[in-house]
């Protein structure tokens, strides 16, 4: 699996799932349970995950996304 988007913004990626899930592309959010070992202080950012094979179509669904 390869990392296509990451953020420690839980609005935006309830977006991204939304949109890759409209989309439908599986995807899978690493390090999402981190919360619970750093105290929910946002250190950790969540990284989504999707397989090599559709990462360029899940980049075309995300490029209206803002980074950061």
């Amino acid at each position: 699996m390869e990392e296509i988007f990451r953020t420690n913004d839980l609005v935006k990626l309830s977006y991204i799932e939304h949109l890759l899930q409209d989309a439908g592309i599986a995807y899978f959010v690493a390090d999402q349970h981190m919360s619970a070992v750093e105290g929910n202080i946002g250190a950790f950012p969540r990284r989504v995950m999707v397989r090599g094979d559709v990462v360029k179509a899940a980049e075309k669904v995300l490029a209206e996304v803002e980074r950061g």
